[in-house]
């Protein structure tokens, strides 16, 4: 069984349709989508979901007004202004710290773990699928990106399926930290703009940091050529592989997704349609052999 997981160093640059693309070519494969701050995959699949399940991530502070004498110690001690004057702790203000809870000298103070998200386990017409949505205001630490990555490969263990490809996280924090540990292969969609580059550098450091093998993809590689090649450049400079290059054809990709169909389903002889056959063939030739 192999892990591929697809990430980007901003959002925006094509990631999802990408994955999507994959999903419709690889064979007996779990999907799992763990941008779980914007997931979106559903949206095209269209999944049939048969358990969902409440997540809790960290923890937050409540004062007790009873046994609160209001002598101001949780106040001095929060480095986020989380309680008013009122001793009321804004939750959202509040980081889980537990210094407040722990200073309390009367014992006033709770700190429980809050319910941060929704973990789905879906049925799709392209695999299995599993996926969670973030609640709004919370902050994802990567939790809830371990917890859809650990349901799928036990799904793929139980079902005896081939492959994951996971949807990772944009970005170079904790979430996508969280998406690509232990991952056997690492695909990086790109755009050939200056920030498109900058972020990328980022990515080639943080997968290097971790030591992990992977390739890049340029999405919509003729609006700039010339970047187009320099991120080429970057690429074998860092010892990536270049997986190939996906051309600009936003009317295509808007209405397979505006139709809830990959651009694979909707036209496999299009232009995009061939590009991401083309990268699909590369990349499962470079999948490292066991």
């Amino acid at each position: 069984m192999k892990e591929i997981v697809i990430i980007s160093g901003k959002g925006g640059t094509g990631k999802t349709t990408v994955v999507l693309g994959f999903a419709s070519l690889a064979e007996n494969a779990v999907l799992a989508d763990c941008d779980v701050d914007a997931a979106d995959m559903f949206l095209v699949l269209d999944p049939e979901t048969y358990h969902t399940e409440s997540f809790t991530g960290g923890k937050v502070a409540e004062i007790l007004p009873e046994p609160c004498t209001s002598c101001g110690k949780c106040r001095e001690v929060c480095e986020f202004d989380a309680i008013s004057e009122a001793y009321v702790v804004d939750a959202l203000a509040c980081e889980g710290c537990g210094a407040c809870y722990y200073f309390c000298p009367h014992n006033a103070i709770l700190f429980e773990p809050q319910y941060t998200g929704t973990v789905f386990h879906s049925r799709s017409r392209l695999g299995p699928f599993f996926h969670a949505r973030l609640n709004p205001g919370q902050e994802n630490s990567g939790k809830l990106v371990t917890r859809v990555r650990n349901d799928a490969r036990a799904a793929a263990v139980e079902q005896e399926r081939d492959l994951i490809l996971v949807d990772g996280s944009p970005g170079v924090g904790c979430p996508v930290v969280a998406s690509v540990t232990g991952a056997d292969y690492v695909v990086v969609v790109t755009e050939p703009t200056l920030s498109g580059y900058h972020d990328l550098e980022r990515v080639f450091e943080l997968m290097s940091h971790f030591k992990l093998s992977g390739g890049v993809v340029i999405n919509k590689f003729d609006i700039h050529r010339e970047m187009s090649d320099n991120i080429d450049a970057l690429a074998a400079k860092g010892g990536f592989d270049r997986l190939g290059r996906i051309p600009y054809h936003a009317e295509e990709v808007i209405s397979a997704m505006n139709n809830g169909r990959t651009v694979i389903e909707a036209a496999p002889d299009s232009p995009v349609a061939k590009a991401v056959k083309a990268v699909w063939r590369e990349l499962t030739a470079k999948l490292p052999q066991s």
